[in-house]
């Protein structure tokens, strides 16, 4: 009865772990998350890049998270393989150094954090007072889980199932490298199945030496998440998680055997034998990452073209035939509902990937007014027209028989969403385009503040335009939640632009009197088109009750 109890109680403690770092990682990303493209791509050394993983890390509360950011981007073309092989290495020390600070006894914080978050969370509206909110109560929730996994050993620390255990996992550090490998991957995030093994040797669940071989297949294993999470991208993107799962499993490997050999042992034994055995742990941690971070940095570049070789490209097969890509819709052929909306989904999903192939150049456009990237990027409307056009036929010649009027419904409101589409590519080629080619034109430049301003906008709807993909393809209705959620926001951050945009003008600021009527129009011409992206969200809303068909007060009484 003692060991289920356990296990449950185990189980219980994990899950709230779990649950915890991902709150805390969630708040961040709702916050910040539209400005980590800019700060992955604008890193300059690999030393750099390396101090960016850290700082990211920190921020995310995982290393598995900052890989997975490293390789989209990577698999866009946005970052080289040495730059993003650094950031992932920092991502790890990083993510040690919450370990660090987490181990700390901390109890006496979770009441404060738990009222701050909580009023921040329920009480304010503001999106990153909120979700300053959601962060605090994430840490708090992290040091709860922490106490309850503490409590959950107390029914069979004393049994003799614990005891035997621990010790076969000291005597066996081949087993306990490979149970502490496993347990990250399970458990998909390093920190709280390192914090786990902490906790067990601070109150002497197992031997120290059982946990330092936990705690080292946990890095072996943390490696493994962004390989499996990154599985259906492309093979240059892939090489990066590849490539830091092999260092890190050589080096966990390496230190694996020596600090189980007597030199090993001996160098631990007087190096941290002042500190508490659970803070050993933690210090072994950081050091393993350190010196990975150290030795691995000078090889990231000499890495690349063995990468390229074990991992290269598949060729393309040469059909003869020209063409770019074939359009899921064929005219007159139609299946069942259930394959016509699929095929009117990946329609959609073709043009959305159209319209941000448009958008996401348009920051640099305003920097560099290049005439021939303004003419590519135009040159893509007349396909997102022609898309437009093949679905808006498809859907019209659809046989009313075999098809229930919800589906048909259904397939309407793509092409409602379609319009919202191509009106959204009409904006960026036709109107932010011309103003970028106005702007360079002549040789005016935004004032830094007004600058600023414009660039997060940009990169919160190049969030949105992801985020409105996910909605598009699985239908979930928190993601159209956000989504809504998402366009209020910049609805609120085109507002607030325009009354700073104001205030600088009435302060004489000669860049904002020059660049006025661009940066005026070029905040609208962004939440218009941010407008159109969020539409995928109104008919999934509509349908659960979740949005109003008026926000106007109906049939009022003359009193």
């Amino acid at each position: 009865m003692a060991i289920l109890t356990f296990l449950i109680s185990l189980a219980g403690a994990t899950m709230f772990l779990l649950f915890a770092v991902r709150m805390v990682r969630t708040g961040i990303e709702r916050s910040y998350g539209a400005s980590f493209q800019r700060l992955l791509t604008g890193t300059g050394s690999q030393l750099h890049a390396g101090g960016v993983g850290v700082g990211l890390a920190l921020i995310l509360q995982s290393s598995a998270a900052v890989t997975l950011l490293v390789t989209g981007f990577a698999s866009g073309g946005y970052l080289a393989f040495p730059t993003g092989l650094a950031i992932v290495l920092g991502g790890d020390l990083g993510s040690a150094l919450i370990i660090q600070i987490l181990s700390f006894d901390l109890d006496w914080l979770v009441p404060v954090l738990l009222a701050l978050g909580g009023y921040l969370f329920v009480k304010t509206e503001g999106k990153k007072t909120r979700q300053a909110g959601r962060i605090l109560m994430g840490v708090a929730f992290i040091l709860i889980s922490l106490r309850f996994l503490r409590e959950a050993m107390d029914p069979i620390r004393d049994s003799a199932f614990l005891p035997a255990v621990a010790g076969y996992l000291a005597r066996d550090y081949i087993t306990a490298f490979l149970v502490g490998a496993g347990l990250a991957f399970v458990m998909h995030s390093s920190v709280a199945a390192i914090l786990m093994c902490v906790t067990l040797v601070q109150i002497g669940a197992i031997p120290f030496e059982a946990g330092l071989s936990l705690v080292l297949g946990a890095n072996f294993g943390s490696g493994f998440i962004p390989v499996w999470l990154s599985r259906g991208m492309s093979q240059s993107a892939r090489r990066i998680p590849y490539a830091n799962l092999g260092l890190r499993g050589s080096w966990a490997l390496a230190c694996l055997v020596m600090v189980n050999s007597g030199l090993g042992a001996g160098l631990l034994d007087r190096g941290l034998s002042g500190a508490a055995e659970g803070q050993m742990l933690v210090y072994v941690h950081l050091a393993f990452n350190g010196s990975l971070l150290l030795l691995a940095l000078p090889l990231c570049a000499r890495i690349e073209p063995l990468m390229r070789v074990l991992m290269a490209e598949p060729v393309a097969v040469e059909t003869g035939l020209s063409g770019g890509r074939v359009s899921a819709l064929e005219s007159g052929v139609y299946g069942p509902p259930a394959q016509v909306l699929a095929n009117l989904k990946r329609e959609l999903l073709r043009m959305s990937e159209l319209v941000e192939t448009m958008f996401r150049p348009l920051a640099d456009l305003y920097q560099t007014g290049d005439a021939a990237q303004i003419k590519s990027l135009q040159a893509l409307d007349p396909e997102v027209d022609s898309c437009l056009s093949a679905i808006r036929a498809y859907v019209a010649d659809i046989p009313s028989e075999g098809f229930a009027e919800g589906e048909l419904k259904q397939a309407r409101e793509m092409v409602e969403y379609a319009i919202r589409l191509e009106t959204a590519g009409d904006v960026a080629a036709r109107r932010l385009a011309v103003l970028a080619a106005r702007l360079n034109k002549k040789n005016l430049r935004f004032s830094s503040e007004g600058w600023t301003e414009i660039l997060h906008m940009h990169e919160a709807i190049l969030a949105n335009l992801r985020l409105a993909s996910n909605v598009l393809i699985s239908d979930d209705l928190e993601s159209a939640r956000l989504l809504n959620a998402e366009k209020t926001e910049l609805k609120r951050m085109e507002s607030d632009s325009r009354k700073r945009h104001l205030k600088r003008l009435q302060n004489n600021k000669r860049h904002s009197f020059d660049t006025s009527d661009i940066h005026l129009e070029t905040l609208r011409a962004l939440r218009e088109f941010n407008s159109h992206v969020a539409a995928v969200s109104y008919p999934l809303l509509y349908k659960n009750g979740q949005l109003l068909e008026t926000r106007l007060i109906e049939d009022l009484e003359a009193s």
